[in-house]
């Protein structure tokens, strides 16, 4: 299957029938972002465990199907890991959508490559994740 084919098929996919959307009960962090050019909007919620690491994430998503798709596979991927790969993943992300060249360990995440090419929806894949970093940073500022 060709990169773009499998990308339209894992976004159209995850946007509608999404594995982790909705609250998350206990919920320890909490976060928003949205995107006032396109209307997107998601909604983070997270549990953490005593080392950091994200334990679970769940999204509400509001807005178009990359922006849903992207919440939703970042949420699957996030679980267990710490600060620091989160960050690592999200920078593997940028360098994907920017140069069209997804990193060896990328994941179902680099199905989001093909975006290089349409410049105004990277926001839309990129959004949950600046949402997702900014909830972590916050929390490691109290």
């Amino acid at each position: 299957m060709a990169q773009d084919d499998l990308y339209r098929t894992v976004v159209l996919e995850r946007a509608r029938t999404p594995r982790y959307a909705g609250p998350l009960a206990g919920a320890q962090l909490q976060g928003e972002g949205s995107n006032p050019l396109c209307g997107d909007r998601v909604k983070l919620q997270a549990g953490v465990d005593a080392q950091g690491r994200v334990t679970a994430l769940r999204h509400e998503t509001r807005g178009c199907a990359i922006c849903a798709a992207s919440a939703d596979l970042m949420a699957e991927r996030v679980a267990g890991q710490d600060r620091a790969r989160i960050s690592q993943m999200h920078a593997e992300l940028v360098t994907a959508v920017e140069t069209g060249i997804a990193p060896e360990g990328l994941g179902d995440l680099s199905v989001f490559a093909p975006l290089h090419r349409h410049r105004s929806r990277i926001r839309c894949a990129m959004l949950p994740w600046s949402a997702l970093i900014g909830m972590l940073n916050d929390d490691k500022d109290r």
